[in-house]
């Protein structure tokens, strides 16, 4: 690994810098410190797309009035167990650190809650959300549907999102399981990453606007800006053969749940042509939901069958060319405890874009 590549910066300098520009943009105090702790936890997570390198995505949303900085977020509709909230077209992640929050008093209260939104936009990763239920005893759900970039099974063009599951339920002494994913081979992000590094994907990932396999990274992002057609495959790739159905009705899944349901934007509506020029609001929904343990059984009894799930897993045999056997999150764990205490390796485009939207917005940043 070269020098440049090893360049790290601590958390809590990019958590500062981060809540300093969108407070610089008009944003509430409260409110961007969520927005630069979902950002810089991705970091400390390992997931490098929905980390700060989105931030210029943000900075830019707020400047042309897709995302607003003082959205009339209001609660839409409620009951004991239920709730769908109104983002107003403000910034996702804030509305979505409420609603999950509501969704677990909820839960407390009544056994589950569930909360759907509207009108939002991009909430960065969705196992912060679900994971917000842990500390409480809770099993947590997240979802969010997204700007149209799968392709569905047998189809040409990108109609789905790559819309995210995340689901986090509390152990005892073994880590809480945490799945975080997308329902397509790779997120979006994944390839902006590759982008940013000039490289080709692996064939596989996605096709072109002819329906053809492509590694052609800047084609298909292309592509999907312009919707000329092609983009990312569902989970399980092209075809039924290794289950890229799945994937795609995963897909709708999340699109039923967060767009349908809770009257938000679906399929291609997300994100829809500007008309004379004016940026419409992007449309995106979320899901979000609280499951009380002790509603099924006492909270001590459920992580303990949890630790021993996870050990049956662990011990089981593996195969000869593996040494360790993983359970969805202990990656992230582990590499937030590292980076945590290391500082957070930045690559040099994420690091020239921070340094020029501190210059343009005259916001310090020493890294």
């Amino acid at each position: 690994m070269s020098e440049e590549a090893k360049v790290v910066v601590k958390a809590s300098t990019l958590h500062t810098f981060c809540a300093q520009v969108f407070e610089r943009l008009a944003v509430s105090s409260a409110d961007a410190e969520i927005v630069a702790d979902v950002l810089v936890a991705a970091n400390l997570r390992g997931i490098e797309s929905h980390g700060v390198s989105r931030l210029r995505r943000y900075v830019k949303g707020l400047q042309d009035g897709t995302m607003l900085a003082h959205p009339e977020e209001r609660v839409v509709r409620e009951t004991a167990t239920t709730a769908l909230i109104d983002a107003g077209a403000g910034l996702g992640q804030p509305v979505s650190y409420r609603a999950m929050k509501r969704a677990i008093d909820k839960a407390e209260k009544q056994g589950v809650g569930l909360v759907a939104v509207r009108n939002s936009n991009h909430y960065g990763i969705a196992g912060y959300y679900a994971m917000m239920a842990l500390e409480h005893g809770m099993i947590g759900l997240s979802m969010t549907n997204a700007n149209a970039s799968v392709v569905p099974t047998h189809g040409q063009d990108a109609m789905l999102g790559t819309n995210p599951i995340a689901v986090a339920a509390p152990a005892g002494q073994e880590y809480p399981f945490v799945l975080d994913m997308a329902t397509s081979i790779v997120p979006v992000g994944k390839l902006v990453v590759y982008r940013r590094q000039g490289k080709q994907m692996p064939e596989g990932w996605a096709i072109d606007e002819a329906g053809s396999p492509t590694t052609n990274t800047v084609r298909v992002l292309n592509n999907r800006l312009n919707r000329r057609g092609g983009g990312l495959l569902p989970l399980g790739g092209a075809g039924e053969l290794f289950g890229g159905h799945k994937g795609y009705g995963l897909a709708l899944l999340v699109d039923i749940l967060s767009g349908v349901l809770s009257g938000a934007g679906y399929a291609d509506y997300i994100h829809p042509k500007a008309l004379e020029g004016k940026s419409p609001s992007a449309k995106v929904g979320h899901f979000f939901a609280a499951i009380k343990v002790e509603a099924f059984r006492p909270l001590g009894e459920f992580k303990a069958a949890m630790d021993d799930l996870i050990r049956r897993l662990k011990n089981s045999h593996k195969a000869e060319s593996a040494d360790h056997l993983f359970i969805h999150g202990e990656k992230e764990f582990e590499e937030t405890k590292r980076r945590a205490m290391e500082g957070i390796p930045m690559e040099a485009g994420t690091r020239a874009d921070l340094e020029a939207i501190a210059g343009e917005l005259g916001v310090e940043y020493h890294p």
